[in-house]
C-alpha cells in the first residue's frame, strides 16, 4: 500500500495562528477566557480548548472576561459592543478575512453594489456583510439572475465582486465569466479574487492528487466549508472518496487499495492526520 499525503493538508496560517494563540492564552491566564463562536470548524480542536478552560459563547454580551475573536472574524458591531462594555478582546481574525473587510468597507463607502460569492450563513460572510451597504450573496450559478435583478433595482453603476476566502476557485471562474459577459459595459465592474492562497493551493493539489490514486480520504470537520469543497473536488475525480473527522470513522475497505491519497481541511490538526495514517498502516 502506498499512502500519499497532500503537502497542503491541515492547518493553514490563519488557523494555526488562532489555535496557537488561544491555546497559549488559556495556559498562561489564571482567569477564565472566552471565545466568541467556534474558533475554527473542527470538533477536536474545540474540545481540546474546552479542556484547557476556554468557554465558547455566542454573543459578546455573555463575556465576563478576556475574549478571543475567532479566525472567521465577526461583524464590526461586535467591536463597538466590546468597547462599550469594557470587554478586553484578543483578535485572531485571519489576516485574509480582515483584508476582505477592508475591501468591502472601502468600496461600499464609494457607492459600489457588492456581490459576495459564498454561503450567506457562514460566520466569515456574516462578518464581511456588516461592512457592506448594498449587496447580494451568491452561492452558485443558479443565483446569478436574482443577484443581477437586485443590482439593476439599486440603480447603481458600480459593482464589486469578492469571494469567501474558502470559496471554490472553479465556481469563481465560472461565475466571473458569466458576469463579465452579462453585466452592461457602462457599469464600473471591479473583480477582486479574495480566495486565499492556502485555499487555492489545497484545492489545486486535491484536484491533482485525486486523479492519481485509487482512494481519497478527506479529513476535516463536517461543518467546515473548505473541507466540503475539497471533498467535492476529490469526488469528481475519484469515486472512492470518503470524508471523515477522525480515524474512528475509517472502514476496513478504506485500507484495501494499493494507492491512497490523504488531504485535510484547513482546520484539521496534524494529530488527526497522523492517527489516520497510523491506522491505515496497521491494517
Amino acid at each position: 500500500m502506498e499512502i500519499i499525503v497532500g503537502k497542503n493538508a491541515g492547518f493553514c496560517y490563519g488557523v494555526k495562528r488562532a489555535v496557537d494563540g488561544v491555546t497559549n492564552e488559556a495556559i498562561q491566564n489564571k482567569e477564565k477566557i472566552y471565545c466568541l463562536g467556534e474558533l475554527v470548524h473542527n470538533k477536536q480542536v474545540i474540545e481540546k480548548l474546552e479542556n484547557l478552560g476556554v468557554e465558547f459563547i455566542e454573543k459578546i454580551e455573555e463575556s465576563k472576561g478576556l475574549t478571543m475573536i475567532r479566525a472567521h472574524g465577526v461583524p464590526k458591531e461586535v467591536y463597538d459592543i466590546a468597547k462599550q462594555k469594557n470587554i478586553k478582546i484578543q483578535d485572531y481574525t485571519c489576516p485574509n478575512v480582515l483584508k476582505i473587510h477592508e475591501i468591502a468597507n472601502q468600496y461600499s463607502n464609494r457607492g459600489y453594489f457588492i456581490f459576495l460569492l459564498g454561503n450567506k450563513d457562514h460566520p466569515e460572510n456574516i462578518g464581511t456583510l456588516s461592512y457592506c451597504q448594498n449587496y447580494c450573496v451568491i452561492e452558485n450559478e443558479a443565483e446569478i439572475p436574482k443577484a443581477q435583478e437586485l443590482f439593476e433595482k439599486s440603480k447603481s453603476d458600480k459593482l464589486l465582486l469578492i469571494e469567501q476566502t474558502t470559496y471554490s476557485l472553479e465556481k469563481f471562474e465560472k461565475i466571473k465569466k458569466i458576469l463579465q459577459e452579462s453585466i452592461p459595459k457602462k457599469v464600473d465592474f471591479v473583480i477582486k479574487n479574495t480566495i486565499c492562497m492556502a485555499t487555492m493551493l489545497r484545492q489545486k493539489e486535491t484536484e491533482e492528487l485525486s486523479k492519481k490514486v485509487d482512494n481519497m480520504i478527506i479529513i476535516g470537520g463536517k461543518n467546515s466549508s473548505n473541507t466540503k469543497k475539497i471533498y467535492e473536488i476529490s469526488k469528481n475525480n475519484c469515486k472512492n472518496t470518503v470524508l471523515i473527522e477522525t480515524s474512528k470513522e475509517l472502514n476496513k475497505k478504506d485500507s484495501e487499495f494499493e494507492k491512497i491519497g490523504i488531504m485535510a481541511g484547513a482546520s484539521t490538526p496534524q494529530e488527526s492526520i497522523d492517527e489516520v495514517i497510523k491506522l491505515l498502516e496497521k491494517k
